[in-house]
């Protein structure tokens, strides 16, 4: 009986011991896991907005992308967010668009800037992109839905055109579940706050958009795709009650109109 307890005994140590053995092992670092990702990312997020720089028409105009950029900065520089790694692209498309591509490109359709009544508004979606980058929920999109496997497969050349289509189609108008999206607007909600960008204008085009869809359900792409937005307005609301921001000052507004009516020009 001793002999057998013993042995018992013995085989739970080796256990233990192995156990605890593979669990020091950095298996991400072991297996190139991270790596692999990182390298994929890179490539697929380029191959995606070199496709969409071939097929749609790209707004390259300093009058237009300057603005734009430094609502992009002054984020970045409020949040330790490090500006030179977001690639901001600017498309001329007549659909209330906004999305974020892996390897950190961002992409503003014109008719976005043009639907926002205020400087705030395209504030709030751009930080609730930058949101998703940052939690790094993009690429977390594309392994669930396409897998590691296939992005794998289409960094390295052997992914065919329908199949990337379909990959980029997933992240310019389709959802990301609940949990991610509610991550992403209490995120944007931090980057205005720390910016000292009142968020409840963002809320508003929530509310604002989550309405028209009932009539142009196929050229509003952003509220579309992000489900509940009438309850996530209302939760950002909910987020910031009893909180003061600076109001926005007149010469922002001017600012932003003018802007906006450069991005109209043809």
């Amino acid at each position: 009986m001793k002999k057998i307890l013993l042995e018992l005994v013995l085989t739970v140590a080796i256990i233990a011991a192995v156990w605890f053995g593979l669990s020091q092992v950095d298996w991400m670092k072991l297996l190139n896991v991270e790596q692999t990702t990182q390298h994929t990312e890179e490539k697929i997020g380029d191959l995606f907005w070199k496709m969409l720089k071939n097929s749609e028409s790209e707004i390259t105009s300093d009058s237009v992308v300057s603005p734009v950029d430094s609502m992009l900065t002054r984020i970045c520089s409020a949040n330790s967010i490090e500006r030179t790694k977001i690639k901001l692209h600017l498309l001329r498309k007549d659909e209330i668009n906004a999305f974020a591509l892996p390897n950190n490109h961002l992409v503003v359709y014109s008719e976005l800037i043009t639907s926002c009544e205020n400087e705030a508004e395209l504030y709030g979606v751009i930080s609730h992109e930058l949101a998703h980058m940052e939690k790094n929920h993009v690429m977390n999109k594309l392994v669930k839905e396409v897998g590691l496997s296939v992005l794998i497969s289409m960094s390295s050349g052997n992914g065919n055109a329908e199949m990337m289509k379909e990959a980029l189609k997933h992240l310019s108008s389709s959802a990301y579940d609940r949990k991610l999206e509610t991550e992403a607007d209490l995120t944007a909600v931090e980057f205005l706050e720390k910016a000292e960008i009142n968020p409840e204008p963002f809320a508003n085009f929530l509310y604002r958009l989550a309405d028209k869809t009932k009539n142009l359900p196929s050229q509003i792409y952003w509220i579309s795709s992000h489900p509940e937005s009438k309850e996530r307005a209302e939760r950002i609301i909910e987020q910031i009650k009893g909180k003061s921001f600076p109001k926005a000052e007149l010469k922002d507004s001017l600012r932003f109109e003018v802007l906006k009516e450069r991005v109209k020009e043809k």
